[in-house]
């Protein structure tokens, strides 16, 4: 059979043809089915089922509180070096680890109880709204507080004392844990800054061969640097104590030397000065014999350690600490007293 004789009921015009000839379909696509009737739930026709999703949202909420508090016992009673194993993520910091799963137990808890109470007590009647221009008018406005407050009465957040309540307690305890870490900032420094590991009766020790120095030992011209007895380089807090109480040594000619109170708290022309730059708390260890400048390496501060270190060029506000030192009766150097004003940076000015 050929084509010619195909019957007249299966050509494009038997069907239907449109104006172009096109065949027209009979549904659309693109049309709008509306929104689905809407299926109410357990909860919306069971006052004890709602009762009981009432209970988990504020199980959630108070859960959220217990680990707010139990962040801040963590924070307390943990120390920063403690470690633990914990299977399977194995040696831990158990700090970090217990500040971690408090926090997320709290956070996530208030989230779970939002989502669980939006999705089974408060109204989930979908509401089409045509979109309209951005600047709303007195009208609308009004109607947005007709449907605040409608969404308000339907929330149940007047009626429902046990979540209002729950929640609120929730949301207040847990910027708690946000003012814990402020901690983090540091620990209150006491005195800590004002302070060294120097004091009266502690001998110098030089930091190259460990061995305390005697007068003989620091020629004229040269530098030397040292630390005070009982600090070892093992020691866990070795750089924190190295880093305030760091010294250098040079011998100058008492003759040469123009303080005054540099040369009494010198001994026969030795003279002890924080190793610690006044500006940004680099180490000095660049010294010059014939003007007796030191110079720091980083911003070329430099210091006259025969004029009580002064400052002579440089952005350092200061000039560096002068340590006392005298001889005792084994005949090592050794400091009669601290510092007399804080080693470092600017220090907030001295205060």
């Amino acid at each position: 059979m050929s084509s010619n004789e195909n019957s007249e009921e299966n050509l494009p015009s038997a069907q239907g043809e449109g104006e172009h000839g096109s065949v027209e379909r009979a549904d659309n696509p693109f049309a709008d089915p509306g929104l689905p009737a809407h299926r109410p739930r357990v909860q919306d026709i069971d006052e004890r089922a709602a009762r009981r999703s009432e209970r988990v949202v504020a199980f959630l909420f108070t859960l959220s509180m217990i680990a707010t508090i139990a962040f801040i016992a963590s924070y307390v009673a943990f120390p920063v070096d403690k470690i633990v194993y914990i299977f399977p993520i194995g040696h831990v910091s158990a700090l970090n680890f217990s500040l971690g799963m408090t926090l997320g137990v709290a956070l996530f808890c208030i989230g779970a109880g939002a989502v669980h109470w939006a999705r089974t007590l408060m109204s989930d009647v979908e509401t089409p709204a045509d979109r309209h221009p951005i600047e709303a008018d007195a009208e609308t406005k009004a109607q947005v507080l007709a449907d605040f407050k409608q969404g308000a009465e339907e929330s149940g957040f007047g009626r429902r004392k046990l979540i209002r309540n729950t929640m609120f307690g929730a949301m207040a305890m847990v910027p708690l844990a946000g003012v814990m870490l402020l901690r983090d900032l540091g620990p209150l420094p006491e005195k800590k800054l004002r302070t060294t590991l120097w004091a009266k009766g502690k001998v110098l020790i030089n930091m190259n061969t460990n061995e305390p120095l005697r007068p003989e030992d620091v020629a004229v011209g040269s530098l030397t640097f040292a630390m005070p007895e009982g600090l070892e380089e093992d020691a866990e807090d070795f750089q924190t104590q190295i880093a305030k109480a760091a010294l250098m040594i040079v011998r100058i000619q008492p003759a040469d030397i123009k303080d005054k109170q540099e040369r009494e708290w010198a001994h026969e022309g030795i003279v002890a000065y924080s190793k610690i730059c006044t500006h940004v708390g680099c180490p000095i260890s660049l010294y010059e014999q014939q003007t007796h400048h030191v110079l720091c390496p980083c911003h070329q501060s430099t210091f006259d350690l025969s004029d009580g270190a002064r400052v002579i060029f440089g952005p350092a506000g200061h000039a560096l600490p002068q340590l006392r030192i005298g001889v005792n009766g084994e005949g090592n150097l050794e400091a009669l007293g601290d510092f007399a004003e804080p080693v470092g940076p600017a220090f907030w000015e001295r205060g």
